[in-house]
This record gives structure tokens, C-alpha cells and sequence, in this order.
């Protein structure tokens, strides 16, 4: 498994901008799809984004495509989560993953940091 730490969230006010980052421990990291996942309390963990091994390939929910951008720099072993035009409802904790391949971590399955909330003020 794969160690993640999440980091960048915080308060911003809508229309505005984050960038949250995720560093992952290990050799393992440039093996790995990456993702990114949101909860609000009393919801199930919901999917954001996604990047392949090399970051050839991304995915993103419907509710955020086109103002957030997935990367990873696999010199750094970080993937980043680039969020601009927040909305209130992107307000969440926000969750990194890792999974062997794209299937399985766009399902939820693998290795998930602590996470980081980000709250968007209206």
C-alpha cells in the first residue's frame, strides 16, 4: 500500500480558487492511478477525478468537468487537484486515492489519505 497525504485545503469564497496536493510515500507512486474523492457529512464518498500511471489519461464527475484540472508529477510523487470557479457545493473533505489502474480507483478501491477539507463560502 501506498502512504497519502492530503494538503491546500481551506476557506475560500465562491468563484475562487484551490489547489489541493497529494504526496504519496514510496517507489510504488509513478505504478499507480491516482484519484480524487469528496464527502459531505452524511453522504457516501463521492468521485471527482481521476489520472492514469503517466497522466495520459483523466476523468472528471459531470458536477466538475471544466473547472477542475487533475495532474501529477511523478518526479514528486504528488498528484494535484487544480479547482477553479468553486461553488457552496463543492464544500467537502476532499480524499486522495491510489489503485493499481483507473478502473479501480475511479471505484473506490485502494489506498485513501485522511483528507482535506475545503469549505466555499457563498
Amino acid at each position: 500500500q501506498v502512504l497519502l497525504v492530503e494538503s491546500g485545503g481551506g476557506l475560500v469564497q465562491a468563484g475562487g480558487s484551490l489547489r489541493l496536493s497529494c504526496a504519496a510515500s514510496g517507489r510504488t507512486f509513478s505504478t499507480n492511478a491516482m484519484g480524487w474523492f469528496r464527502q459531505t457529512p452524511g453522504k457516501e464518498r463521492e468521485f471527482v477525478a481521476a489520472i492514469g500511471r503517466i497522466g495520459g489519461s483523466t476523468y472528471y464527475s459531470d458536477s466538475v468537468k471544466g473547472r477542475f484540472t487533475i495532474s501529477r508529477d511523478n518526479a514528486k510523487n504528488t498528484v494535484y487537484l487544480q479547482m477553479n470557479s468553486l461553488k457552496p457545493e463543492d464544500t467537502a473533505v476532499y480524499y486522495c486515492a491510489a489503485s493499481r489502474d483507473l478502473v479501480l480507483v475511479m471505484a473506490g478501491a485502494g489506498s485513501w489519505g485522511r483528507g482535506t477539507q475545503v469549505t466555499v463560502s457563498s
